[in-house]
């Protein structure tokens, strides 16, 4: 089953709150303000649309890394045995 979020006036995604002092940190080593991407509905690593998700859990995690779902997909892959 797929995911796609649902368009709330222009915002798709709302970035979860963090300490500035991280998202700083997150921006200075980086290169990418995780909140802007979030709210451009972008990819916080591959810029590419991030607006059809798997689960309610991956987009849950894309409020919080800006991870996409095949980036999400790359990012937490278990590793073979």
């Amino acid at each position: 089953m797929s995911y796609t979020k649902e368009k709330k006036g222009q915002t798709m995604a709302k970035p979860s709150d963090k300490a500035q002092e991280i998202d700083d940190l997150l921006i200075k080593t980086f290169g990418v303000d995780r909140k802007a991407a979030i709210t451009a509905d972008v990819c916080s690593w591959c810029k590419k649309p991030a607006t059809e998700f798997k689960d309610e859990m991956s987009k849950h995690e894309y409020t919080i890394s800006g991870l996409c779902q095949e980036c999400q997909d790359v990012t937490f892959a278990e590793d073979p045995e």
